[in-house]
């Protein structure tokens, strides 16, 4: 939603990673397979395609979610409305994940009170993945996204003040950075930007912080998909109830609108498969970090596929930001 988490589906990535795996038995870490003999007798040299086919998964994820964030700023400019829209995908987000877990049940259930804190992480989702929209509407598509992948930057620091994460001083030299590429962003035509846009965004991330935060503190150890699930069925509940109660709705008016809110639909279901697939084979850690593939390929597409502009100080701005952002994740 989730990292499972701002179409609805990104699952929630822990703040650091446990590497590595223990022997059954033994007291090291679990040892790397070894390369297979080469003809001759020597020792192979190790194929260069197993690294990227593990990284695969989280790149394929990545992919996938910058798609639907253009895709879904095609539904927007077509007239669909923010409420509309996530309700509808909502709904079938939840029959896809009832699907799934009925075909595939979890190992463990969660307990009375696990439940209860996805319930509550699913409110709070709620308002995540509105506020996250609404910026998507309001703001150029490379804005609004950028803004919003301040959260792993704000998730560290709070960690850090909560004692649940470490940062060191390259880490706080990093995020100083990530910031002042987030204000040059911001501030190179910050009267062409809609505030609204910019506060829902920012409220959107910090939204994300708790609730990865609380995920982090209350829910570690528990599987994931029953995590998003508990999630998933109380924000659909909210956005269903709000669209009655308002008596909102706006399809698409066009072919092509149709046609992006199809295939948003199908990048957002492919997203969460492989995100999951991804922190199997990789780690949280690694699969957080091949994210951020996901505000740079958003913001290229929005500059070729939907005609947006970037100014060349909002242009080194978030490249700044990027780098900031991924020295930040190394740190550890």
């Amino acid at each position: 939603m989730t990292d499972g988490d701002r179409s609805g589906e990104r699952p929630p990535l822990p703040l650091r990673e446990g590497v590595g795996g223990r022997v059954p038995g033994g007291t090291g870490a679990a040892p790397s397979p070894q390369p297979p003999p080469a003809r001759g007798g020597g020792v192979a040299r190790p194929v260069v395609h197993s690294e990227f086919s593990a990284l695969l998964p989280g790149i394929t994820s990545a992919l996938s979610f910058s798609a639907a964030d253009i895709l879904g700023k095609v539904v927007f400019n077509d007239g669909m409305d923010v409420l509309s829209f996530i309700t509808t995908r909502g709904v079938l987000t939840v029959l896809f994940f009832l699907f799934w877990l009925r075909h595939a049940p979890p190992v463990r259930r969660h307990t009375t009170r696990e439940r209860l804190i996805s319930i509550g992480v699913g409110l709070m989702f709620a308002a995540n993945v509105f506020g996250l929209l609404l910026a998507i509407q309001l703001l150029p598509l490379s804005i609004a996204i950028l803004t919003y992948f301040i959260y792993p930057l704000l998730t560290g620091l709070a960690g850090a003040v909560t004692g649940i994460d470490r940062v060191g001083w390259r880490g706080l030299l990093s995020a100083l950075a990530a910031f002042v590429g987030l204000a040059m962003m911001l501030g190179a035509r910050l009267g062409d930007v809609e505030l609204l846009g910019v506060i829902s965004a920012l409220a959107a991330a910090v939204i994300r912080v708790v609730s990865l935060l609380i995920t982090r503190a209350s829910l570690h150890g528990t599987d994931s998909r029953l995590n998003t699930w508990y999630s998933l069925v109380p924000s659909a509940m909210v956005f269903v109830l709000a669209s009655v109660v308002t008596q909102t709705w706006s399809a698409p008016q066009s072919a092509l609108g149709w046609a992006a809110f199809a295939g948003m639909s199908i990048t957002s279901t492919i997203s969460v498969l492989a995100i999951f697939i991804s922190i199997t084979r990789i780690g949280p850690f690694r699969t957080a970090l091949v994210m951020n593939l996901e505000p740079l390929v958003s913001t290229l597409g929005s500059i070729v596929l939907l005609g947006e502009v970037l100014t060349p100080v909002q242009a080194a701005g978030g490249t700044l930001m990027l780098v900031a952002l991924c020295a930040f994740q190394l740190r550890r």
